[in-house]
């Protein structure tokens, strides 16, 4: 197959799975579509990157992802996550992601070509995951969802931070900052009385 069609479908399915972060009501979907980004992340790259050094951001996105899921899985009460959402409308959600993809649309090609060593792929990757995550920690109103959203954002971060910089040194500080956010949301989902903290 053309490496351009593979391209564009890893994207489609990027965007699918950073849209279902954004709109989903079921936790359990939320953690599936942030494991199939973590990987869809690690194929765009996997490009730049040996494809050992390019494991390193999968796997630690996948045990941050573990983190939390099984933290979430062994809480006693089920949160209100929906009440606590701001705008809970799918029309908003859905017209705020076309916004983002608006945005994304326009600067995408200028930063392929201000940063040559970046594919278009990997621009439109990285601004895509960077802008729905930043729609979903500012639009969020639990603990859980806004960490996810900075799962998202970081993912995004790493995928254009990978074209500029090939270290094993970033990828072992990248990862670990994945891990931290992971603890730190495993942590906050624990702790009780930090929901209704305003």
């Amino acid at each position: 197959m053309d490496s351009g069609f593979i391209g564009l479908i890893i994207l489609l399915l990027l965007l699918l799975c950073a849209a279902a972060l954004l709109m989903s009501r079921d936790w359990r979907w939320v953690m599936g579509a942030l494991g199939l980004q973590y990987f869809l992340a690690f194929l765009l790259v996997s490009s730049s990157w040996p494809l050992e050094l390019a494991a390193v951001k999968l796997v630690a996105g996948w045990m941050a992802g573990a983190v939390l899921a099984l933290t979430r899985m062994n809480l006693a009460i089920e949160p209100e996550e929906a009440t606590k959402r701001l705008p809970t409308s799918p029309a908003f959600l859905v017209l705020s992601t076309f916004l983002v993809l608006l945005v994304v649309s326009g600067a995408a090609p200028a930063l392929a070509d201000w940063a040559r060593q970046m594919s278009i792929n990997q621009a439109w990757g990285g601004l895509i995951l960077i802008g729905l995550g930043l729609l979903q920690v500012g639009l969020s109103g639990s603990n859980f969802r806004s960490v996810v959203g900075l799962l998202c954002l970081l993912s995004g971060f790493e995928i254009l931070y990978a074209a500029v910089e090939a270290s094993l040194l970033v990828a072992a500080l990248l990862g670990v900052l994945n891990l931290g956010v992971g603890l730190a949301g495993s942590y906050l989902l624990q702790t009780p009385g930090t929901e209704q903290l305003e």
